[in-house]
């Protein structure tokens, strides 16, 4: 029970990946703040940890509105007392030309993927215990991309450079953190992508399950990853190596 007495912020964890690191924070013991979009699949998700007997709390948020996130870390602070980890999942695709793009839309996908690391870490460390950690979730697009992602691409791999930044600024009070790089895993994401239903993104190798990245994700906020600092950790079944 790596994580009783813990509590834990997850965004996107209404569903697909974060919805499976809610529930295994959960069943080690944490407290889970479920940060969603949509608060009825985050309570979805609390409902489930409630009756396997655990404690979770669902909160409403746009990601990428910062007034809404000081409010969630001051509703999970309030519930729960100092926050112990933050996992950053929640994210956005858009699937056009850089050229055909609109202004708007472009700025939508970074102020939700890496606008949203930046609020939850710039307001939610100063409730953090030290020791504690924050897991931020990149992408392989942030190494091998296609056409038509740019955006995205681009936020993943902006989070992966403020994931090293981040780590240094934290050394004193000893929070580490780190990113997840997921390859092509089981969720909604995958499979609505436009890309992969028209077959000009190939799905190449292994499909993880979103419990596969929980397990990445909770290993980076335990104290089992105590030396691992500043990183990625690349979790997508080899694919990187067959792009």
């Amino acid at each position: 029970m790596r994580f009783t007495n813990k509590t834990c912020i997850v965004t996107g964890g209404g569903s697909g990946i974060g919805l499976a690191a809610c529930l295994q924070f959960a069943r080690e013991g944490a407290r889970v703040a479920v940060a969603d979009l949509h608060v009825e699949a985050a309570q979805q998700t609390v409902a489930a940890i409630v009756a396997a007997g655990g404690t979770a709390l669902a909160l409403a948020v746009d990601v990428g509105n910062s007034a809404q996130v000081q409010d969630v870390i001051a509703k999970t602070v309030a519930a729960y007392g100092p926050i112990d980890a933050i996992v950053n999942d929640a994210a956005m695709m858009t699937f056009t030309p850089i050229v055909d793009i609109a202004e708007a839309d472009f700025f939508h996908v970074i102020t939700t993927n890496l606008g949203s690391v930046f609020y939850f870490c710039k307001y939610g460390i100063p409730h953090m215990n030290d020791g504690g950690a924050i897991v931020n979730l990149s992408s392989v697009h942030a190494h091998a991309t296609t056409a038509n992602v740019v955006p995205y691409a681009s936020s993943k791999g902006a989070i992966e450079a403020f994931t090293r930044g981040l780590s240094i600024e934290l050394t004193a009070r000893k929070i580490r953190v780190n990113a997840v790089a997921p390859g092509a895993v089981d969720t909604p994401m995958l499979w609505n992508n436009p890309n992969v239903k028209s077959g000009a993104e190939k799905v190449t190798g292994a499909i993880g399950k979103p419990e596969d990245l929980a397990a990445a994700i909770c290993f980076l906020a335990s104290s089992d990853a105590a030396f691992v600092n500043g990183t990625t950790l690349v979790v997508d079944g080899g694919r990187l190596a067959n792009l």
